[in-house]
């Protein structure tokens, strides 16, 4: 940690001038003397607490930055990755030959690694490509529309003008209306963009530059030079791939899953678990995450697309099956999320004692259904872990289903005791509902203080009398 703050000296600016200007502590009345002798010698002692000060927060950055790394050591790898990226293609700009065949393109080729690299081999993939390709077609239909120009009106530079800004108005028009399909949109919105950036650069230019043909080449050659050592890099040194990520992310979810079961087997429905306090309990929160997941799945099978053959991952994956796994898993997770603030109310609250016949027999069918869920979310996780095909027959999953069938049998015995059940439940959801609401028109409230709404003003009623005649038949 010291060796941090040693090399670390322009940490002094993140100190608050509040670090400077606050007071030392008191001291006793009986060194009060001598700490008086000793700040008129030395100019005070607050002077030195600054260092202190210092050395602490560049502590607790370093700390704070160890933890990062330790929590994820790819992160260092890929700051590392893109050192090295950068350092290769600066030899274009440095080494004087290469220079010379580039010109002053190659900061393109800088530039392009900068913004292409990324921390997974797909989305640098998807970038690298995105910018390469449309670089090239936009190059290409801008050379094409120069050339059309002057074929149209070779005299007139007027006209020429004219129709260049006409080919980069309605060029540029359908490019930006083009991102919003959500195919493209997923996929190519940065090609696109890249083509809006670089057909309007080259088409502009083109009114300029005499060479135009040369132009072109040497931005689409050092952006393919940027593009390829970026690939090189992340491909071949300590790849990340977001297929890896996304395969353990749904193993992982499937675990979490398991652990609320498990957690609500042994904590809810055993021996004394009328008389534990569940609050507070990990098995509670378990499930959140899984319902958070979403983005960060989507965004992983868009790059895992990408992608090429890597480990167990086959040409062609079904990356797309993994998006309805996960979104099973959140329905799974809801459920799971209105159980746990059952168990909520059933902790804060102390009902009276059931009968004690229906309460064993509930206990123990939940408890059943509740263990065997639980080791089947396992061997599910498992076999997506390992890559293996899943038993075809599932003992504990067929114990699950017989054991909430039976007790589902036994409840529909009494109609009138499941159909207030289900009117229980219902009351329940609807209370909870309120209490949302509540909350809300609490935040609105209060966002209307913070941002100064203006008042409503009074609304007029206009009282409108209806005279209904009823007309007799008769």
């Amino acid at each position: 940690m010291q060796s941090f703050s040693s090399c670390c000296p322009l940490l002094v600016v993140l100190m608050p001038v509040s670090a400077f200007m606050e007071a030392p502590p008191l001291a006793s009345s009986s060194s009060t003397a001598s700490g008086a002798d000793e700040e008129d010698n030395n100019g005070g002692s607050c002077w030195r607490r600054p260092p202190e000060r210092l050395r602490l927060r560049a502590v607790r950055i370093a700390r704070k930055v160890g933890q990062i790394a330790r929590d994820d050591p790819r992160r260092v790898a890929h700051s590392l990755k893109v050192g090295l990226a950068l350092t290769l293609v600066s030899v274009l700009y440095y080494v004087t030959p290469l220079f010379n065949g580039f010109g002053g393109s190659a900061m393109w080729a800088v530039l392009t690694v900068v913004i292409v690299m990324e921390f997974t081999v797909g989305a640098t993939l998807s970038k690298g490509l995105n910018r390469a390709l449309a670089t090239l077609v936009a190059s290409s239909l801008a050379i094409g529309a120069h050339e059309l120009a002057s074929l149209i009106v070779p005299t007139s530079e007027r006209a020429e003008f004219i129709l260049l800004v006409v080919f980069v108005f309605f060029v540029a028009s359908a490019a930006t209306f083009s991102r919003f399909i959500p195919e493209i949109k997923a996929r190519f919105d940065y090609g696109v963009s890249i083509f809006i950036l670089t057909f309007s650069l080259v088409a502009v230019s083109s009114y300029r530059v005499e060479e135009l043909m040369p132009l072109a080449l040497q931005r689409i050659t050092t952006i393919f030079v940027g593009v390829a050592i970026c690939l090189g890099t992340t491909i071949f040194v300590c790849p990340v791939w977001a297929g890896e990520d996304l395969h353990e992310l749904t193993a992982g979810n499937l675990d979490k899953l398991a652990d609320f079961l498990e957690g609500m087997e042994t904590e809810c429905f055993g021996e004394d678990a009328r008389s534990r306090n569940l609050e507070g309990q990990d098995f509670l929160h378990a499930y959140k995450s899984v319902l958070s997941s979403k983005d960060k799945e989507d965004t992983l099978i868009t790059l895992a697309k990408w992608e090429p053959i890597h480990g167990k991952f086959r040409f062609r994956h079904p990356w797309s099956e993994y998006k309805n796994l996960g979104t099973l898993c959140r329905l799974c997770a809801s459920t799971m999320e209105a159980l746990a603030s059952y168990v909520d109310i059933l902790t804060k609250y102390k009902y009276p004692e059931a009968n004690p016949e229906i309460w064993l027999k509930v206990r123990t069918t939940c408890g059943q259904v509740s263990l065997h869920g639980a080791r089947t979310l396992r061997e599910l996780s498992s076999a997506v872990r390992s890559m293996t095909t899943p038993p075809p027959t599932n003992n504990d999953l067929s114990s699950a289903m017989k054991a909430a069938n039976g007790c589902r049998s036994e409840l529909l015995e009494d109609a009138a005791l499941f159909q207030m059940m289900h009117l229980a439940v219902i009351a329940s959801h609807l209370s909870d509902l309120v209490i949302q609401i509540n909350k809300i028109t609490e935040s609105v409230d209060n966002l209307a203080r913070l941002a100064r709404f203006r008042d409503r003003p009074e609304k007029t009623r206009n009282d409108v009398v209806v005279n209904v005649k009823i007309v007799d038949d008769k």
